[in-house]
């Protein structure tokens, strides 16, 4: 009886453990809780995707296309210089590098033409031209982003040039060794070129820049792009480097004046 009893027992526990085996269901419950944080990923990575388009929106010519163009100043070049050199230079140096403000042109506000702008800082032009004699070089300056743009304001200054003599100062189907040749066969008075160009024939001697009057920059014309000319890298490299090859020197002595087209 004894042994019959204890089997009943025996049997009364297994199923006791079966009931408290029994709730599996919970256990499947917790196996669906990643699903639940995987549910929640996706929301995270469209807001990061977001805040990357948003990052790049403000990157991109949009901002630059619904705001007022803002015409240059002689502060935006010194500031501009003070950026490029900072990381390299003394104090010291970087106050050498300083333009005297005397030096600067009236710039351009943006309601000139080419000839009017030039006719304003120049207005002496004709008597000068009329004087300079000097080969390897020229009165005026104009240094632009490109080729294309050289061209462009070459056939937009001819109500300012008049008889004067003009050269194309870039690299585009034209070799240095040409327009070295061309410059020593003959009086040159205006200039109209990109900074690489121009930096190469100052290096190669085909360009004497203590006649230099004038030198304007083509400051406020943007690309397709929406950058000026001192907005790409290489270029305004290539700049400072020909204000460094003797500008800055001829503009601390008050022979050279500059300006903001």
């Amino acid at each position: 009886m004894y042994d019959k009893a204890s089997d009943g027992e025996g049997g009364g526990d297994t199923a006791m453990m079966q009931q408290e085996r029994a709730p599996v269901p919970a256990l499947s419950k917790k196996t669906e809780q990643p699903k639940e944080c995987f549910l929640i990923q996706p929301k995270e990575t469209n807001e990061d995707a977001t805040k990357t388009r948003k990052r790049k929106k403000k990157k991109i010519t949009d901002v630059l296309a619904k705001s007022e163009p803002k015409p240059g100043t002689p502060e935006d070049l010194q500031k501009l210089m003070k950026d490029y050199y900072s990381s390299n230079r003394s104090v010291i140096e970087l106050e050498e590098l300083t333009l005297p403000d005397s030096c600067f042109l009236k710039a351009n506000d943006l309601t000139h033409s080419l000839s009017s702008y030039l006719k304003e800082i120049c207005p002496k032009w004709v008597k000068l031209r009329k004087n300079h004699s000097e080969k390897k070089s020229v009165l005026m300056l104009i240094i632009c982003g490109s080729a294309i743009r050289a061209l462009e304001l070459i056939r937009s200054m001819t109500a300012f040039r008049g008889d004067s003599k003009v050269m194309k100062l870039f690299a585009k189907h034209i070799k240095v060794q040409e327009q070295v040749k061309l410059l020593e066969k003959r009086v040159v008075h205006l200039g109209v070129g990109t900074p690489g160009r121009i930096k190469e024939l100052i290096k190669q001697g085909g360009l004497n820049l203590n006649p230099l009057k004038f030198l304007v920059f083509d400051w406020n014309w943007r690309d397709q792009k929406l950058r000026r000319m001192m907005d790409i890298p290489e270029i305004r490299k290539e700049v400072f480097e020909i204000l460094e090859m003797g500008v800055l020197s001829l503009c601390k002595s008050e022979s050279l004046k500059l300006g903001l087209f």
